[in-house]
């Protein structure tokens, strides 16, 4: 059964042994050798196909060719065989950690992949890039990918789950570093002392600021998580030769919680399988049927509705509000109090966190589009704007406490639509969920996860590559050593031929 670990801060002179230590029960859950369930594994094969669709989308964007030359400009470590890299010839290689950040980036740059949201959020398929780089580095099969995995998963999602970083504006990777390297500790084998080094070194060197997702949001919010999965990588590197870590890590009086977090005399109750559960926290998470911010899925698809549902003309419009969680209000709507926001000249990682926009695009087009809907074109159309700008957020505390609620089944990141004509008329709808979230109109499944990769590949892998990783994927606990080395993607001819190759210090 699920153990709670009581987590608080520690005086120096308390001399908090290791084993009472947050990082040492993650590294006692990594180290388990406890079986996958089958229904924990059809959902991982889900999600690498997940994170292949998105990283095929996006191989040609800047970000992204960016973080690939960089890769591309390291020989491959002279104690392995190296990582393939999102694109690229299943021949050429990279060391691990450079292949972790490459491919991070091709699986983050268009926000498209799955999500969990508790007392923080996160994007657990983050951990996909790190621990398959290494999986094909030193050798391993599919079925101690899938272990690796699901440790990944459970680790972010149970840190997710207790603690809340965005309140004291840390960047939520800082829970992905633990389950990268936890999840790395279990793909290799690794004892419970070294994963615990390597949880540690992991969580101090990827703490920093949300400045990366206010005002202006830049590039560097699709290298974030890559970037904390390359240090994961290295952590575990540093672990295995015998290095050791801040010590405690969560519970110093210096440490994160104390400083970082709710301070000297906070506590939190972190969920963690006990010894020989299984490992299932996948099966809470859900994927993104659209390329934007979570919370603006359900906003989507309620849009969508009242598109295909018609009966009144955007042009009419007199006000528009979105009453909605804190969250949602806070971070992407009106109360976040960032003029980006409403700015049609705004970069694409800014629009995909502006609920307004996103709201008005999906009612006057009726869907979402991962590349049409933020064309500088598209957003400063000019009846986009003038609805744009009529557009706003509200908080509702009855959506907020459903944002909050442990129970799945109320759970909710959506919230009720208030459309006000100028002839007076009010329209008002509500959406709970997405579609496709498991509690949804259409819940994804595998044919949908299939469906998004072969749209999203299409137009940069030839058929058979598509086939050809499709198979691999959906055989992933069977596969030998030498087929995971080729789960990745490789672009048709000429494809990166046109992406941009920038050169750096490397």
């Amino acid at each position: 059964m699920t153990v709670t670990h009581y987590l608080r801060v520690h005086r120096s002179e308390e001399n908090l042994a290791r084993e009472g230590q947050l990082a040492w029960h993650i590294a006692e859950v990594a180290a388990d050798p406890v079986d996958v369930e089958p229904e924990v594994v059809d959902m991982i094969i889900n999600r690498v196909i997940d994170n292949a669709s998105v990283a095929a989308a996006s191989l040609t964007r800047a970000p992204v060719s960016a973080a690939r030359q960089q890769a591309l400009d390291h020989a491959v470590s002279v104690s392995g065989a190296g990582a393939t890299v999102f694109g690229t010839p299943l021949e050429r290689r990279t060391s691990p950690e450079w292949a972790a950040w490459a491919n991070g980036v091709a699986v983050r740059e268009l926000d498209y992949h799955d999500t969990f949201l508790a007392a923080d959020y996160s994007h657990p398929g983050d951990n996909i890039p790190p621990i398959l780089a290494v999986a094909q580095h030193v050798g391993s099969d599919g079925a101690a990918l899938v272990r690796g995995l699901a440790t990944g998963y459970e680790i972010q999602i149970d840190l997710v789950r207790a603690i809340c970083l965005h309140k004291h504006k840390i960047d939520h990777v800082a829970h992905l570093g633990p389950s990268a390297a936890a999840g790395i500790g279990t793909l290799l084998g690794l004892d419970v002392e070294t994963i615990y080094q390597a949880v540690g070194q992991a969580l101090h060197t990827t703490t920093a600021t949300r400045q990366s997702r206010k005002g202006e949001i830049s590039t560097w919010k699709a290298h974030a998580p890559a970037f904390a999965g390359k240090l994961a990588v290295e952590a575990v590197d540093r672990a295995m030769r015998g290095e050791t870590s801040p010590s405690p890590i969560y519970e110093g009086e210096d440490g994160v919680i104390a400083w970082m977090l709710d301070g000297p005399d906070a506590s939190y109750d972190v969920p963690l399988p006990g010894a020989g559960e299984p490992k299932r926290g996948i099966l809470d998470s859900y994927t993104k049927e659209h390329s934007a911010e979570y919370q603006a899925q359900a906003w989507i698809d309620l849009a969508r509705k009242l598109h295909n549902e018609g009966g009144f003309d955007t042009a009419d419009v007199e006000s528009i509000v979105l009453h909605t969680s804190h969250h949602t209000h806070y971070v992407i709507g009106s109360g976040a109090n960032d003029p980006q926001k409403y700015d049609p000249t705004a970069s694409r990682e800014t629009l995909d966190h502006s609920i307004p926009y996103i709201f008005a695009v999906a009612l006057q087009d009726g869907g979402w589009h991962h590349v049409d809907s933020y064309t500088p074109e598209r957003a400063g159309r000019a009846d986009t704007v003038a609805l744009w700008h009529k557009i706003t957020t509200a908080e509702d505390a009855e959506w907020t406490r459903r944002y909050h609620s442990d129970d799945p089944n109320e759970k909710a990141f959506g919230g009720r639509v208030v459309i006000t004509l100028a002839d007076g008329t009010v329209i008002e709808d509500e959406i709970a969920v997405a579609d496709a979230h498991p509690l949804g109109a259409r819940p994804f499944a595998r044919a949908d996860y299939i469906r998004k990769f072969r749209l999203l590949a299409e137009p940069v892998l030839d058929a058979a590559e598509i086939e050809r990783f499709l198979d691999l994927a959906q055989r992933l606990p069977e596969l030998t050593p030498a087929e995971v080395r080729e789960l990745s993607i490789v672009a048709a001819p000429g494809v990166l031929a046109g992406a941009p190759a920038p050169k750096g210090l490397f």
